[in-house]
């Protein structure tokens, strides 16, 4: 039996001291090594406003990252739906398969129409469930980390109103998951019957996914509709069984997949030798402290700056499911955890995602990555 395939997930970060250039131009050169290390698809990540992240506009780094590679898959993991209309992600994923046909995945997310959910909760009296750590067969299962205080921010809603038109409102999830569809098969309608065609964008051969971090409505929307279903270990470790369990339970075959399918992802740093990995590893925490606290994600400092930086046991709690689930060390070690990762959600494929302060080490961690894993 073949392995089972790995993938990529990046979010063209910066690294501290460098330029937007420079992680653009080093996204075009990891895409072309992950093609030669075997990886079987190239995601790109949907981040806005963040000082760190370079990946904000995930269709026009796609097309650079087809267009400089052969045949491996290139997509979105995921378009944030919330921020634009499906018409205006139809054309652009229809441009992308045009001119790369049969190559391009349309991830789709809803982080875009989260914020009232995040004041809907803070706004309950109802004290947050308490969890505790557990392992499940070997694979580390976090308390879960609420989001509710960042996405009701008034940074987030400042981000909000920078990424939509005044006074425009989101439709919900599902409405718009249906329109793009409709859109993509060429049968959209609206309620008086009148008929629209996105050119480019009708008939396209896109892969479409959704993405997910709990047992909510886009793993039960995926199941739903028979689409493939992408959950967040990397993200939100506490919740991908929850994710997992409810894209099975909701699936219904499709044109598209007589059976479910799941990716799942996950942070890992791969070096010859553990304390070489734990140090590449070391700014993580930092950077991660810098999402939840909600400045943005920092470009990523070097092993040597990380070590000079505060960090404080208040700091440690705030990020340590993330650091407790990232996989580190030597290619046989990290290898071993992801069959854990692997046997315990059942993924049919694996979304790997690497962050290191220089190129060549993030390179180098997908690589050794890619020779213990294919053998």
């Amino acid at each position: 039996m073949p392995p089972t395939p790995l993938s990529v997930l990046d979010l063209s970060p910066l690294p501290a001291g460098g330029t937007v250039g420079d992680a653009l131009r080093n996204t075009v050169d990891l895409a072309r090594r992950a093609e030669e290390f075997g990886y079987r698809r190239y995601w790109l990540a949907e981040h806005h406003l963040a000082p760190g992240v370079a990946s904000a506009a995930p269709a026009v780094l796609i097309g650079q990252v087809a267009a400089a590679t052969s045949h491996i898959r290139v997509g979105s993991g995921a378009v944030q739906l919330g921020h634009q209309t499906a018409l205006a992600v139809a054309e652009q994923f229809g441009t992308l398969d045009a001119l790369h046909p049969g190559r391009i995945d349309l991830g789709l997310g809803r982080s875009g129409q989260r914020r009232a959910e995040a004041k809907q909760e803070l706004a309950s009296d109802a004290p947050p469930p308490r969890a505790e750590a557990r392992v499940v067969d070997g694979l580390l299962i976090p308390p879960p980390f609420s989001f509710a205080k960042l996405l009701a921010s008034p940074r987030a809603a400042l981000h909000s109103a920078l990424l939509q038109q005044p006074g425009a409102r989101s439709p919900g999830f599902a409405e718009q998951v249906g329109d793009l569809l409709a859109l993509l098969r060429g049968d959209y309608h609206d309620a008086d019957g009148l008929d629209a065609h996105a050119i480019p964008g009708e008939g396209a051969d896109l892969e479409v996914w959704l993405l997910g971090s709990s047992g909510g409505e886009s793993a039960q929307l995926a199941g739903a509709l028979g689409l493939p279903f992408a959950a967040n270990y990397h993200v939100s470790p506490a919740t991908v069984l929850d994710a997992v369990e409810a894209y099975r339970a909701a699936f219904r075959p499709s044109a598209t997949r007589a059976e479910p399918y799941v990716i799942v992802s996950a942070d890992v740093v791969v070096a010859p030798d553990d304390a070489t990995a734990r140090r590449l590893a070391a700014p993580y925490g930092l950077w991660v402290r810098s999402i939840r606290s909600g400045l943005g994600a920092i470009p990523f400092p070097s092993p040597e700056q990380a070590a000079a930086l505060p960090w404080t046991q208040e700091d440690r709690d705030l990020v340590a499911d993330r650091i407790d689930t990232q996989f580190v060390g030597t290619p046989t070690t990290v290898a071993q955890q992801l069959r854990t990762l692997r046997d315990v959600t059942s993924a049919d494929e694996l979304l790997i995602t690497t962050i290191t302060h220089a190129h060549a080490d993030r390179v180098g961690s997908y690589e050794l990555l890619a020779k213990e894993w294919h053998g």
